[in-house]
């Protein structure tokens, strides 16, 4: 483990300081003059290391275990994926998955929210449940000193077996998520994300972002007692631990809490067919004297397991992932039309999106639409230079570097291989297939995954500022913030 930590310390990128941007000015600068100043010296050897392995195991109820030890911290961290999560939601019930973990902490058939609450603050542990739209799973995750492990399996086999979904609990979050479902109207980057996921997804359930109104008060302790028991069962579940303890001792304690809990028949996921990429469109979110407008463009990705993800994530970088990117060069120090331009990429068991996004002034959407797609059209038409890309790859293998120094992080990435069906070594081969990523990889992945004939744009801002200069670029279609087309 010590040469390990070595190998990441010694291979680490040093960050780049960009030259600061004047945001204030209003007319371009060369990009010549966009500077890196003080560059440090990087090491050229290509990261090596090989992860240390957990044990797999699987119980008689069929619970997959992932154990893992390290020493270096007092510390035990554990993450329980049930394998059905937001997807997995009825057409007319958006939400019931992610209603189903937020209420798991808020009362059982042994403790009332407010015992589960004391206690989890009395040991200093983390207690965190999620089912995140857009996701196959459910999460469950905790953290602990190695001195209360007991204390907190006691708890989480509670709240993951016998949860009880009060009434009177279930209002009060009512109450919560209905004021949340107002603000995050409010919000344009809401607004973007929502209309982005619509058009590019449409009838696929991965086109659902939120809860509406009308599914929060549908939801009660029946429905959500009735989800819990069709999924949360232990043959559709991944448990991984990692921290201070021994292999066996650690199985023996996991067979203990959660040995009873009883296997079940688990509904399969249906999907439904992924519709086919669109003619690219503008969509028009219609703020009325919105000062910015934000700016979310892209098309379909790839799978989690697909062999492409791999150069699509140095494509991503060159173009949008970080301040040393193409869109943060270019919008924010280049021409000052916003404090940051980034994009990102999005797999799971279907094809994510791959979508660029940036808030800027009203009066430089006009610019901002054009350099955005120029840097598209420019990743597809020019292959990057060597230095560029190196530097590319070379970020983002040092974050990965970084990454395996958390232990979570660690853990997480052996529940992605057991999840997503990833070869045992996947992990130790990464750096090594990062830094092959050639130039020809690069613009075949942006000229398959960023055609501008399917590209997808949401702008939110003030449609009678903007939608006439919008036309420019494609045909436009307007909604107001309810999602109600206008036009």
């Amino acid at each position: 483990m010590k040469r390990y930590r070595l190998n990441l310390v010694t291979s680490m990128l040093m960050c780049s300081v960009l030259s600061p941007a004047a945001h204030a000015q209003e007319h371009a600068t060369s990009m010549s003059q966009v500077e890196r100043l003080n560059r440090a010296p990087v090491n050229k050897e290509v990261l090596k290391v090989q992860l240390p392995r957990p044990t797999e195991t699987k119980l008689p109820n069929g619970l997959t275990l992932l154990v893992l030890e390290q020493h270096k911290l007092p510390t035990i961290s554990l993450a329980l994926w049930i394998k059905t999560g937001a997807l997995a939601d009825p057409k007319d019930m958006p939400g019931l998955a992610k209603f189903t973990a937020d209420m798991l902490r808020e009362g059982t058939s042994h403790r009332t929210s407010a015992q589960l609450a004391a206690e989890v603050d009395d040991i200093g542990a983390t207690l965190n449940a999620n089912a995140a739209f857009g996701s196959s799973i459910s999460t469950v995750s905790a953290s602990v000193l190695v001195e209360n492990v007991d204390r907190l399996f006691d708890l989480i086999s509670d709240v993951v077996l016998n949860p009880s979904f009060p009434a009177d609990e279930l209002e009060k979050y009512r109450q919560r998520q209905r004021a949340n479902l107002e603000q995050q109207r409010s919000q344009p980057q809401f607004l973007a994300t929502e209309k982005f996921r619509q058009v590019l997804y449409r009838d696929f359930p991965a086109s659902v972002v939120s809860a509406t109104p009308d599914s929060l008060k549908m939801a009660t302790p029946e429905l959500l007692k009735k989800f819990h028991e069709a999924h949360y069962a232990p043959n559709n579940a991944i448990l991984g631990v990692v921290g201070d303890f021994k292999t066996g001792d650690m199985i023996a304690d996991i067979k203990k809490y959660f040995g009873q809990w009883k296997s079940s028949s688990v509904p399969p996921l249906n999907l439904g067919t992924l519709p086919p990429p669109a003619l690219s469109k503008i969509y028009l979110v219609n703020r009325h004297d919105s000062v910015q407008t934000n700016i979310v463009a892209g098309d379909y990705a790839v799978r989690r397991a697909d062999p492409e993800y791999v150069p699509l994530q140095v494509a991503n970088q060159v173009l949008g992932g970080g301040p040393q990117a193409r869109l943060f060069l270019n919008l924010r120090e280049n021409k000052g039309y916003t404090y940051g331009a980034y994009s990102s990429i999005s797999a799971g068991i279907y094809p994510g999106p791959w979508a660029a996004q940036t808030e800027v002034r009203t009066n430089v959407t006009d610019g901002s639409m054009h350099e955005l797609l120029a840097e598209f059209q420019r990743l597809r038409d020019e292959k990057v230079p060597d230095a560029e890309l190196d530097d590319a790859r070379r970020s983002i293998v040092a974050r990965f570097a970084l990454e395996l120094e958390s232990p979570v992080s660690l853990i997480n990435d052996w529940l992605t291989v057991n999840y997503y069906g990833l070869p045992q070594d996947y992990w130790d081969r990464y750096p090594e297939q990062i830094a092959q990523v050639n130039a020809d990889a690069v613009q075949a992945a942006a000229r398959k995954y960023m055609e501008r004939d399917h590209v997808q744009i949401v702008c939110v801002g003030d449609g009678k500022q903007i939608k006439d200069l919008l036309k420019k670029y494609g045909p436009v279609e307007v909604y107001d913030t309810d999602g109600k087309r206008l036009e």
